[in-house]
């Protein structure tokens, strides 16, 4: 088997970002570019990943889409600057993006909203993804119950620097590994 063939086939390691509150300052309903303000350390993170080797996805809920605030299209277009703002400053890319538009209290069983692991499922089957060595790093209890029902690790960003926060994660997992063995 030739060597494009077996990259087809090798399992892919990812980070899921909720969007607002962990890349971007959640004002509420951000869905314009001049809206936009990257959490501290945030295009760091991105850059420092995915020279690591991450595949980088964003998994987010967006119910101003339902609610009328905004349309499913200024979601893509936000997300559309956003990667050209980081192709720009760090010449990197988000690998995708997903989002969910139903609102909280939808009792929809095809919910991709989280805490419902749709979105990173479609991710993980997309992008050929390792459940085990991909992890979502997120600021709310949905997110980290949508990590924990796609089986994948999940972990709370608290607030302040996302690259600190990000270091403290890896040096978490980095320690579980070893402790495994």
């Amino acid at each position: 088997m030739n060597q494009e063939k077996i990259k087809l086939f090798k399992k892919k390691n990812a980070v899921f970002f909720d969007r607002d509150g962990v890349l971007n300052v959640d004002y509420g309903y951000v869905h314009k570019k001049q809206d936009f303000v990257w959490i501290k350390g945030a295009i760091k993170t991105i850059k420092y990943l995915k020279e690591l080797g991450y595949i980088l996805i964003v998994i987010t809920n967006q119910s101003g889409v339902s609610r009328g605030f905004y349309t499913e299209k200024e979601v893509i277009e936000l997300h559309n600057w956003m990667n050209k703002e980081l192709s720009k400053q760090i010449k990197i890319v988000i690998d995708d993006f997903f989002f969910a538009t139903e609102l909280p209290d939808e009792k929809n069983i095809n919910s991709r909203r989280k805490p419902s692991p749709l979105m990173i499922n479609e991710a993980i089957k997309k992008h050929n993804i390792c459940r085990n060595n991909s992890f979502l790093i997120g600021d709310k209890d949905s997110d980290l119950w949508a990590a924990k029902n796609a089986k994948i690790k999940g972990f709370l960003f608290e607030g302040n620097d996302l690259f600190d926060s990000i270091q403290k994660i890896l040096k978490k997992i980095k320690s579980n590994r070893s402790n495994i063995k």
